[in-house]
């Protein structure tokens, strides 16, 4: 008889199939607000991985990490007028606190570009003082009407960074290094999702920047997920908060400035580029565990063999975990491990013992083969590393071979709606087209030059427009 799923089939429904894995894989709850979640230990396991990881990356550039307060005076936002537009409907305002009304309410940071800026202008005086180069790790409010665990959360984690430029042409090459060498580095070679790199139309931007630069990936259901922005921000918020400094001929001049960010949304985007039927994929260089060693029986030699092979799996720079539960079914334990998506599994029980072997199963190609205990060191770096690269080629190619070129809006409608991305000419949709696709819950995810790279002018002839439904 074959065993029930433990998951619903993502073809049969794959929101519910996503919520299933959320929910078995231990990764997270629903919080007790609405909109809210309480991340469980796996599930922030992986995200210590990617802050570890990113945090390298923001540092190379010589970004340093600060701390900005969680509430912000109201009159702040009001500054800034495209801003405080643009995140009015999200705000969590706190008017009483301490038992009596606030003389000013406060704002629950929905994002911090008008608190940064308010200190900005303290600390830079003169052209010595730039660039200024900062990124915090905290936690944001955005009241959300629909939501979904790590993809649309009223709390969620996150970082963002805030720069402060002499040029415009400065800022501009640092908000375009950090999708580069930050964003785009870690998408491909740690969480290994395929992504194109593209410009927001004005319609999308981020409220009060200039220009807005975009990550977007292809989820396992062929709909986009906005991964990571990058925003050039000019000098509105400079003009703002009078953030000026003084040039080396002696004049005063506005910073230009970029902010840019990640957030725990990336969970959700692993778990839905990655997984399958039996669970969650995680990728090897991620991976809190890379290695779980089991103890298929309670063999008192069984048990000394796992945990030796463990420590020396451990010595050899693997991150691993020695599974010697033997009061707990094997069965269990391996579904349980398949489900959190451990990319490789050692199994040993008495028979593999007295072989000399043991039982390899890979979680991301499937399959298990014995091999011999002693090999087992020398032979997981390049079966990690196979494991890496098939990820990051099946994610591109589901991309590939699911986005259409299309002449016409209809047509660009067609594709989307069927489950799969269309590029179509922008300067055959355009703003007023854009807005057509949006009456069928249909948006521009971002603008490519012909060639694929990112275009300096949202309007440059030849610009491709992506079409997607989007998370």
């Amino acid at each position: 008889m074959a065993k029930a799923p433990v998951l619903t089939p993502r073809a049969d429904d794959f929101p519910r199939w996503y919520q299933d894995l959320i929910n078995k894989a231990e990764l997270a709850d629903n919080g007790p607000v609405r909109g809210t979640m309480v991340i469980r230990p796996y599930g922030y396991g992986l995200w210590e991985r990617m802050q570890a990881e990113m945090d390298a990356r923001i540092k190379e550039t010589g970004t340093e990490n600060a701390y900005f307060p969680l509430l912000i005076p109201q009159s702040y936002l009001t500054r800034e007028a495209d801003h405080v537009e643009g995140f009015a409907p999200e705000l969590a305002v706190v008017t009483h606190g301490g038992g009596k009304e606030l003389e000013e309410p406060a704002v629950v940071r929905p994002t911090s570009e008008t608190i940064v800026n308010e200190y900005f202008s303290k600390w830079v005086q003169s052209y010595r003082d730039l660039p200024l180069l900062i990124n915090q790790w905290a936690n944001v409010v955005r009241w959300e009407l629909r939501p979904r665990l790590f993809l649309r959360t009223s709390e969620f984690l996150w970082q963002e960074g805030h720069t402060a430029h002499a040029t415009y042409e400065e800022a501009r090459d640092f908000a375009a290094r950090i999708q580069r060498e930050v964003y785009g580095d870690f998408l491909e070679n740690v969480l290994a999702i395929d992504f194109v790199s593209g410009r927001k139309t004005v319609k999308e931007r981020f409220a009060g920047a200039v220009n807005t630069l975009t990550l977007e990936s292809m989820m396992g259901d062929g709909k986009a997920l906005q991964m990571v922005t990058s925003h050039e921000l000019g000098q509105n918020f400079a003009k703002a908060f009078n953030t000026r400094y003084l040039t080396k001929d002696g004049t005063q001049e506005l910073v230009w400035q970029t902010s840019w960010g990640s957030t725990t949304r990336m969970i959700g985007a692993l778990v839905m580029t990655h997984g399958d039927d039996d669970g969650l994929r995680v990728p090897p260089r991620l991976a809190q565990i890379q290695v779980v060693v089991l103890a298929i029986k309670g063999d008192e030699a069984v048990l000394a063999k796992v945990r030796e092979l463990g420590d020396r799996l451990k010595a050899a720079g693997l991150r691993v975990r020695v599974d010697d539960r033997t009061d707990v079914p094997f069965g269990r334990r391996a579904v349980d491990w398949e489900l959190k998506g451990v990319p490789v599994r050692v199994e040993i029980g008495p028979r593999d013992l007295e072989n000399g072997t043991a039982m390899l199963a890979r979680r991301i190609p499937g399959g298990k083969e014995p091999v011999a205990i002693d090999a087992i060191e020398a032979l997981l770096p390049a079966v990690l590393e196979a494991d890496q690269a098939l990820l990051l080629k099946q994610s591109r190619e589901r991309r590939e071979s699911r986005t259409t070129d299309v002449s016409t809006i209809e047509e660009a409608a067609e594709a989307a709606v069927a489950g799969g991305w269309a590029r179509v000419p922008w300067a055959t949709l355009g703003e007023e087209g854009e807005a057509r696709l949006a009456e069928q819950s249909l948006t521009v995810r971002c603008l490519v030059a012909e060639d694929g790279s990112v275009p300096d002018d949202g309007d440059a002839p030849g610009n491709v427009a992506i079409v997607a439904r989007a998370y």
